[in-house]
């Protein structure tokens, strides 16, 4: 990676808003972006990884605006077939995204790392931007609930994040190893940066990689992360609901526990900038800014803003 290189750390819809906002303003030799994939899953056969797609197909310009995931003006032609035919279809695969799951499935049949596949797709979508998968090892949530344990997927669609979560634990993350992608720029990146995406669901993963965590502690660069709570509340997904049932403050200063030891910096929302002293209390720098990314603008501007954090210093 070049001299001011960033490495981000993303999950899914949160983690790619900022994700394009880096992209946008940053050249590809100054951007590695490493997405959780504790979320992958198979569904009839094919490998699906929700978070690296989302990135994926953020960046190409294809997403579904609406929704955050999936693909614009998508159809679901496929998957009411294999209604018909008796096939669950809780999961909602549709048509063009399929078409995705299928060549990474022929691929990854063929031999190639996950990180090779993810390479060949962004190039074939015009992703210029290097995303990497954390391992290229298998590694898989599992939320462990008041009703017993529960695949990630099964938890967070087919459930609708209703069960209580007990804890979390990632299945066969102490035999992986960080994807070659994510240990070039662990070593060579100057500036760090969490994305704001849920910290127990998207960035757990990631760090329980076995030397990941251990990287990030001794980071030579500056390390900053962006809250995901605004407010009391996740702008999206179960991350205030989680907090909660895991005995977390649900606040800026509840994520300031989390990553405590992990950042040097949490960028909040200028709603909680009264944050700040506890948060300082904790060991870090508290900086508040606009974090809540409705708009291209915003996703940029904030993008520039932790940027220029990190220059500071």
């Amino acid at each position: 990676m070049s001299p001011g290189s960033v490495l981000a750390f993303s999950g899914g819809v949160g983690g790619a808003k900022l994700a394009l906002g880096l992209a946008t303003v940053l050249p590809p030799d100054r951007l590695t972006l490493v997405v959780n994939t504790g979320d992958d899953e198979e569904f009839f056969g094919l490998h699906v990884a929700p978070d690296l797609d989302t990135v994926m197909y953020t960046l190409a310009g294809v997403v579904n605006a609406a929704t955050g995931w999936g693909v614009a003006e998508e159809t679901f032609h496929s998957l009411d077939m294999l209604g018909r035919y008796g096939a669950p279809t809780w999961f909602r695969l549709g048509d063009r995204d399929l078409a995705t799951h299928v060549l990474r499935r022929q691929r990854l049949d063929e031999g190639r790392s996950l990180s090779e596949v993810t390479e060949e797709l962004c190039h074939r979508l015009g992703v210029r931007h290097l995303i990497v998968p954390m391992s290229d090892h298998p590694v898989r949530t599992v939320v462990e609930t008041d009703e017993g344990e529960l695949a990630f997927q099964s938890y967070f669609v087919e459930r609708r994040c209703e069960p209580r979560v007990r804890g979390l634990r990632f299945e066969r993350a102490v035999d992986a190893l960080p994807a070659p992608g994510v240990a070039r720029a662990l070593r060579s990146a100057s500036t760090l940066i969490f994305c704001p995406s849920n910290p127990w669901l998207s960035v757990d993963p990631i760090l329980a990689v076995p030397g990941i965590r251990e990287a990030v502690r001794a980071f030579r660069g500056r390390r900053l992360a962006v809250s995901p709570i605004v407010g009391g509340k996740a702008l999206k997904g179960p991350a205030d609901k989680i907090m909660s049932e895991l005995g977390y403050d649900v606040s800026t200063i509840g994520i300031a526990d989390y990553y405590r030891g992990l950042c040097d910096t949490l960028v909040i929302d200028e709603i909680d900038r009264g944050d700040v002293p506890a948060i300082e209390a904790r060991g870090m720098s508290a900086y508040s800014t606009g974090t809540v990314m409705r708009t291209p603008e915003e996703k940029i501007a904030l993008a520039r803003d932790l940027l220029r954090i990190a220059d500071a210093g």
